[in-house]
């Protein structure tokens, strides 16, 4: 009896272990199912993404698509909700988005497990041959969770072109692509399109060509450099010239400044020059950088027949360069029209240089001159300087248009010949100053309009000097100029503006 007590006992204590331990397991999975089925709302928590842009970099040639995946990554412990996942351009985007098998540009309510991942689907359908589509195509897609936003970018191409796609990212210099390697010559032809994203960069002893009616358009940031002893050849012609602009070809950015980035020239391979021919040059940030950069510069920019203006910064820029310019045409720049510094030596003969910058006030002269750099210990270092400038034109909205910054340190000249310019300077010493009209207004036909042409009693029409004259014997649009040359890029003629 005693014996069948005991073994009772002892039953009843295991049972209850055993049942104690079935709760706690009970509990257990109970907290966790619970744990893992509860929705955090910590906005520290936020997703990650197998790519922060999407490019569909396929060159279409006929209506087509394309699809790229990607990733949405949980990689917290925690179940998270994404509120939304939407396109930005909503129902009128390029793009479109497929989600657990269902299509649309916008989700909700999109739940996703702790240390788990998600497949999004994006989509791009364009027609290649749509003149009124643009270069670039670009939308955002946008998640929300817990109050956090964030975005990858799409990006396609949207009309047949050739497309350069930056693919070097080095630390301390723009995203780019070497279009022109060391010992290559590369031509770039009329007849389709350039469109490029990022920097196009002709290395060193690389040549890069581009022929008459070459049109090429850079995306926002984007630019062309050719890097220390690289060449850049640009040859226009007067019916055919060559245009760098913006890629966005809406009527609303057709004169906006500040589209993209810049055309950046150091020291020319030993020998040649760079050299640009009948190029029209607008809406960027920075026309034409020219700088020495691991030497000082003993070749040149050759500048002929070039129109740069709506720059938002600077329409020439040069460090330490030498430029030679005919017909020259620099306009409406947020900055300077025309920054020539660190010393250098520049030849300017019939160049128009008119400000009337409309966007923002401009505290900046048209024209500005300096002839020495600053070392880290913000010591000067002068350097020789010279420029002389003929048969021109410099004027705008400013009362002064033309400043010098100069250190006595170096030999430094600067030389204005048969000029208008709109200065409060004393223009009397001959040695600088000779036969210059001050603050005489050119009287261009429509400034408004961008069209620098001289009006019927314009004063510089027959005040050029015909020594000047005979050495650029046709103005920019191909009118003959002698034997009396007008001052500026543009001879006049009677009746140019249809009247009698």
């Amino acid at each position: 009896m005693h014996l069948i007590i005991i073994f009772a006992l002892r039953f009843l204590v295991m049972y209850k272990k055993f049942l104690f331990a079935i709760l706690i397991l009970l509990i257990a999975f109970a907290y966790s199912c619970q744990k893992k089925d509860i929705v955090s709302d910590d906005s520290s928590l936020k997703l990650e993404f197998s790519n922060d842009s999407i490019i569909f970099d396929t060159v279409f040639t006929t209506l087509g698509s394309a699809t790229h995946r990607l990733m949405i990554y949980n990689n917290s412990n925690s179940r998270l909700k994404i509120s939304n996942i939407m396109l930005e351009g909503g129902g009128s985007s390029k793009f479109r988005l497929n989600f657990d098998g269902e299509s649309g540009s916008n989700f909700s309510d999109i739940e996703i497990n702790g240390n788990d991942s998600l497949f999004l689907f994006a989509k791009v359908t364009i027609n290649p041959t749509d003149a009124n589509s643009p270069f670039v195509v670009e939308d955002q897609l946008r998640f929300l969770t817990n109050g956090n936003e964030q975005s990858v970018k799409l990006v396609a191409w949207g009309q047949n072109a050739n497309y350069i796609l930056a693919d070097t990212y080095t630390p301390g210099f723009p995203p780019y692509k070497i279009v022109a390697d060391s010992l290559e010559t590369i031509n770039w032809t009329s007849e389709k399109p350039y469109v490029i994203y990022g920097y196009a960069v002709i290395n060193s002893y690389g040549k890069l060509t581009i022929e008459a009616g070459a049109k090429i358009y850079f995306h926002e940031n984007s630019g062309l450099w050719a890097y220390a002893d690289g060449l850049l050849k640009v040859y226009g012609t007067q019916e055919n010239k060559v245009h760098f602009l913006g890629d966005r070809l809406e009527q609303d950015y057709a004169e906006l400044p500040g589209q993209w980035d810049r055309i950046w020239l150091m020291e020319a391979t030993p020998g040649e020059n760079h050299e640009i021919q009948n190029a029209i040059i607008e809406n960027g940030f920075i026309g034409l950088q020219a700088e020495s950069f691991l030497r000082q510069a003993e070749n040149q920019l050759i500048l002929h027949n070039v129109e740069v203006q709506n720059m938002k910064g600077i329409g020439l820029f040069t460090r330490l360069y030498n430029v030679t310019s005919t017909n020259t045409l620099l306009a409406n720049c947020g900055g300077y029209c025309l920054a020539l510094t660190m010393g250098g030596n520049y030849d300017f003969k019939h160049t128009t240089i008119a400000n009337y910058w409309p966007y923002s006030v401009r505290n900046t002269p048209s024209v500005f001159l300096n002839n020495y750099s600053v070392d880290t210990l913000d010591n000067i270092i002068p350097y020789p300087f010279n420029l002389s400038i003929g048969n021109s034109i410099i004027y705008g909205y400013n009362s002064d248009e033309f400043e010098t910054d100069m250190d006595g340190g170096a030999d430094s000249t600067y030389f204005f010949d048969h000029c208008i310019l709109k200065t409060q300077r004393n223009t009397s010493d001959l040695s600088i100053f000779n036969s210059v009209l001050r603050n005489e207004d050119p009287l261009f036909l429509n400034y408004h309009d961008n069209d620098y042409r001289i009006d019927t009693l314009s004063p510089a029409i027959g005040y050029g000097d015909p020594a000047i004259g005979n050495s650029v014997p046709f103005d920019l649009i191909g009118n003959q100029r002698t034997p009396l040359p007008d001052l500026g890029v543009y001879q006049f003629i009677p009746g140019q503006d249809g009247d009698d």
